[in-house]
C-alpha cells in the first residue's frame, strides 16, 4: 500500500514508502493513509505519531503520471480521497510529528503543515511547485500557510514556488526545529516520547482550541480548492505542465 505502518510504547509511525519517485503521493497512499489514521484515531495505546518518509525525501508531491488522465469528474472524487486523509490527519486528537528530509514539494507540503509539529534535517527544501504543473495548491496548503505565515508570505511562496531551505522555514515558523540529517529519527522520536508521555487527552483538547482560532475552517478551504482544481485540470497550461515534467524540460505555458 506504499504506507508503512509501526508501532513501539505508544508511538505510531506513519512512513511514506514510494522512494523510487520521492514518496509521491499516488491514490492508493492516500486511501492506505487515511485506512492507518482511522485505525490510530480508536487505538487507545497509541498516543504520538510520527509521519515522515522512506528514503532521501518527505514527499515530492502527487504522483505526476496520473495527473494528465483526470477529467472534471474524476478529478473531484480524487481531491475527495486526498482531502479525507489530510483532515484526518489534521483533526486526530493524538499529537502529531513530520519528520521531514530532502524534498518537501507540494502537497507534501500540506501533510507536513497538517500535523502538529515538523522537525526537519538540514537536509529538507520546501516548494509549493503546484504552479510548475500548471495546478492550484491542493490538500490545504493555502489554508495552512496562511495561518502559518499571512497572506502575504503564503501569495510569495505559492506564487514563486521557490525552494525554501530548512533554515529559512524554521525562521519563517513552519519549522519547529533543525536538525542533522543524521539525527532526524532520534530527534523525531524524542519528542514523540515526549508527548506519548503526556496528558495525551488534554493535548487533544488544546489541539482542538488551537483549531478553533482558524476561520475559515479547512474544510470550507478543502471544499473551495476542489472546484478550483478541477476547472484548472481542464486547462492548456496543465496539460503542458505535466508534458513538460515528464519530458524534463521547461515548460511552456500560454496562460491558456
Amino acid at each position: 500500500m506504499n504506507v508503512k505502518f509501526d508501532k513501539d510504547a505508544g508511538i505510531a509511525t506513519l512512513t511514506l514508502d514510494h522512494p523510487d519517485k520521492l514518496n509521491a503521493m499516488a491514490d492508493p497512499m492516500w486511501d492506505a493513509l487515511y485506512e492507518h489514521l482511522g485505525g490510530i484515531a480508536t487505538d487507545n495505546d497509541v498516543r504520538a505519531v510520527i509521519l515522515t518518509g522512506a528514503g532521501r525525501a518527505f514527499c515530492s508531491g502527487g504522483d505526476v503520471s496520473t495527473m494528465a488522465k483526470s477529467d472534471i469528474v474524476s478529478g473531484r472524487v480524487r481531491s475527495k480521497r486526498r482531502h479525507r486523509a489530510v483532515t484526518a490527519l489534521y483533526n486526530l486528537e493524538k499529537p502529531v510529528i513530520a519528520a521531514v528530509r530532502g524534498p518537501v514539494y507540494g502537497i507534501g507540503n500540506a501533510l507536513a503543515l497538517a500535523c502538529d509539529l515538523i522537525i526537519a534535517s538540514d537536509t529538507a527544501k520546501f516548494s509549493m511547485a503546484f504552479k510548475k504543473v500548471g495546478v492550484v495548491p491542493d490538500g490545504g496548503v493555502i489554508f495552512f500557510l496562511t495561518h502559518y505565515l499571512g497572506i502575504a508570505r503564503a501569495k510569495e511562496l505559492v506564487f514563486t514556488a521557490r525552494p525554501v531551505s530548512a533554515q529559512e522555514a524554521r525562521e519563517l515558523g513552519i519549522v519547529a526545529r533543525v536538525v542533522p540529517d543524521g539525527e532526524l529519527e532520534a530527534a523525531a522520536h524524542g519528542l514523540a516520547r515526549e508527548m506519548a508521555e503526556s496528558a495525551t487527552y488534554a493535548l487533544a483538547l488544546a489541539k482542538k482550541m488551537f483549531q478553533s482560532m482558524c476561520v475559515p475552517t479547512l474544510e470550507q478551504l478543502l471544499e473551495m480548492e476542489t472546484l478550483a482544481s478541477g476547472i484548472v485540470r481542464l486547462t492548456h497550461d496543465h496539460k503542458e505542465g505535466v508534458a513538460a515534467f515528464r519530458e524534463k524540460r521547461p515548460p511552456r505555458f500560454q496562460g491558456k
